[in-house]
């Protein structure tokens, strides 16, 4: 199934080179999504020697894969904020949230491919049981300052609200693969050194130096900016891992205009339009999955079949899906922990927000300006009391995943039985394997465990991937890295056909 999303389809590729040398630089930013190309932008107007390395192309991981939404309020709501820590917790990240949406804006005055567009957000339930979110929503935001009200219906072309609607005003939409190409060519343009297909091999922490296939990065500073940092971080034991799930249709004859549109429940969707190349597009997402242990292709199905049902949009076009790491205390993790990088992560599904607070947070440290809400979302902090039940969850699942997967023995299958398109876990000859039949035939087998932590791969149906339930590490058939904080590729297995 292809899974490009609509904002890489319809957005002009980056075009940069592969890193083809040993170079020095003050900064190495990892990551070319949203985080990293905004900070390499900032970094080089301050005439720092930045580099920035991305294992792909520009965007194309989960910023070119997002739902292009921005807003002050936070994916899991701001009254989550309030309640683990407090009002002024809340208000500060109202603020910050408001501050980044407004440099985005301004970054945008000068292209026109991100159709930057201000918007309401607007917040509805339609069974009994979510009433009372969306009123702890609108408390928690009026009371951070924000220009929210109620209304009694939602525009026309969507399901029916069964209460009242929050409208929360002056948020915004982009283009977010577009936004990120034309800083990256700003960024550049400013001095810093941009390499794509530059996937980083080897990182080593102690004497900054980050190695690739065709070269390496000295740096003074090393800034990981991957949306889970690369290697073994303690954060990612505080950190639950989703995939999420987008299909973009051809807009049908209803069309609620410009807005957020956030539908609660357990088949609620994320809803907006797009209009594009004189095109106009729905697109809805659906609700969060677990990495590695949902069924990928039906998760998408039910997005498409519910947003088929109630928007009746034209046939879909575009599908894909993202990844998000959840910090266990709702605020995000920005700034140097242990391993003496700095890193910016737990942005739950609101990458495009906190990344750019992030950039901005990052450069205003590295040029020595204190910042107080990035010390509040230092990596090292300790928050138990805020998030203790999501990190024992987390924990719990992880260790169950682990004892589970090395309890259980393989598929008793033979390889030669596995069919174009099929994937199976292997014991053979007293090893594990990861088995993948191409719909050419050629048969890819790697090993089954993941280099991360250890936890055993499972299989990806809709992208064609091996995905670690633990840390959220994807690979392709071949065992390359896909993404997450692994860096070593699965190994590659010569599999006896039999």
């Amino acid at each position: 199934m292809d899974t490009t999303s609509v904002w890489r389809a319809t957005a002009p590729g980056p075009g940069f080179a592969m890193l083809q040398d040993d170079v020095q630089c003050d900064v190495l930013a990892v990551g070319g999504g949203i985080t990293g190309v905004t900070l390499a932008l900032l970094l080089a107007e301050q005439g720092r020697r930045v580099v920035l390395l991305e294992a792909g192309e520009i965007g194309s991981g989960t910023t070119g894969h997002s739902t292009g939404n921005l807003y002050a309020t936070t994916s899991q709501g701001l009254s989550e904020i309030a309640s683990r820590w407090d009002d002024d917790v809340a208000r500060e990240v109202v603020t910050q949230r408001k501050a980044a949406i407004d440099f985005i804006e301004l970054q945008c005055r000068a292209n026109p491919l991100a159709v930057f567009t201000r918007c309401p957000l607007v917040l509805y339930a339609r069974e009994a049981s979510d009433d009372r979110g969306v009123e702890e929503e609108r408390q928690a935001l009026a009371r951070a300052g924000c220009l929210v009200r109620l209304d009694d219906r939602v525009p026309a072309g969507l399901p029916a609200a069964r209460g009242p609607v929050m409208v929360l005003e002056d948020q915004a939409q982009l283009q977010p693969q577009a936004y990120v190409v034309e800083l990256a060519r700003r960024a550049a343009k400013a001095g810093a050194s941009i390499h794509e297909h530059s996937r980083v091999l080897d990182l080593d922490t102690r004497n900054r130096v980050a190695t690739t296939a065709t070269g390496s990065v000295k740096a003074g500073e090393i800034v990981l900016a991957t949306h889970s940092p690369k290697g073994f971080h303690l954060v990612h034991a505080e950190m639950t891992v989703h995939r999420e799930y987008a299909v973009a249709f051809e807009a049908g004859a209803q069309d609620p205009g410009a807005g957020i549109f956030w539908w609660l429940g357990e088949e609620g969707l994320s809803i907006r339009m797009l209009g594009q190349g004189g095109k106009r597009y729905v697109i809805a997402a659906g609700p969060e999955h677990k990495t590695g242990v949902h069924n990928a292709k039906a998760s998408l199905l039910a997005v498409e079949h519910v947003a088929t049902q109630v928007l009746q949009p034209g046939p879909p076009l575009y599908r894909w899906s993202a990844q998000n790491y959840r910090s266990h205390d709702g605020l995000p993790y920005i700034g140097r922990d242990h391993t003496g990088c700095l890193i910016a992560t737990g942005f739950s599904t609101d990458g495009l927000t906190w990344g750019t607070v992030a950039a901005r947070g990052i450069a205003a440290e590295l040029a020595g300006q204190a910042d107080p809400f990035l010390q509040r979302c230092s990596p090292g902090r300790f928050t138990p009391a805020k998030g203790a039940r999501t990190l024992a969850e987390e924990n719990v699942a992880t260790v169950r995943t682990l004892v589970e997967d090395w309890l259980t023995h393989g598929q008793q299958e033979q390889l030669s039985s596995l069919a174009p398109g099929d994937s199976a876990i292997v014991d053979s000859e007293g090893e594990t394997f990861a088995a993948y039949r191409a719909r050419d035939g050629e048969l890819f087998a790697v090993s089954a465990v993941c280099t991360h932590l250890g936890c055993k791969v499972r299989w990806n149906s809709m992208e064609t991937s091996w995905d670690c339930p633990c840390h959220g590490s994807r690979f392709r058939p071949d065992g390359t890295v896909i993404e997450g904080p692994a860096i070593a590729a699965l190994r590659r297995k010569q599999a006896q056909l039999g």
